[in-house]
């Protein structure tokens, strides 16, 4: 367990930094349930809780998915698989876990290209040029967009995408 600060809170790098000897998961077979096993994942949040439920519930292979964080303050959650017997909750969650590394290199891969496009187009950020919105230069999207005579530039409408 990590040191408590004066606030009683956790240091920060106790949150995601394993420490010495201490094992990332722990898988603990359920007795009572057919196919089920209850696994602890140590040092991660309802980030990862939340992105695992969500695939494992898309693979029909399992019947349930469900995670619980027990108390903020601890960096763990359980989570709980049941799958139908055709493979074990073990090999459905490696299964889950490579589909989401999958998906996030191409999610990642899709971002950059993006803008790379961007750049293309409008010319480098923060220049004078415009966008793939059509609407000049800003950043944090404070503007109206509407050119001096109060029009969208381009004739575009507002709701065009």
């Amino acid at each position: 367990m990590s040191t408590l600060n004066p606030l009683n809170q956790p240091s920060r790098d106790g949150l995601f930094v394993l420490d010495d000897g201490e094992k990332p998961i722990e898988i603990t077979e359920d007795t009572k349930i057919p196919n089920a096993a209850t696994i602890k994942i140590i040092k991660q949040d309802h980030t990862l809780g939340n992105m695992l439920r969500a695939q494992l519930l898309a693979m029909p292979q399992t019947l349930f998915a469900g995670y619980k964080v027990p108390h903020p303050l601890e960096p763990y959650f359980l989570l709980k698989i049941q799958t139908d017997g055709t493979v074990t909750p073990q090999v459905i969650l490696e299964q889950a876990c490579n589909k989401l590394i999958g998906t996030m290199s191409s999610l990642e891969t899709k971002f950059k290209r993006e803008f790379s496009f961007k750049d293309v187009e409008g010319g480098s950020v923060g220049g004078t040029g415009v966008g793939m919105s059509g609407v000049g230069d800003d950043p944090y999207g404070s503007g109206t967009g509407l050119n001096a005579g109060g029009e969208w530039p381009g004739g575009r409408d507002y709701l065009d995408f």
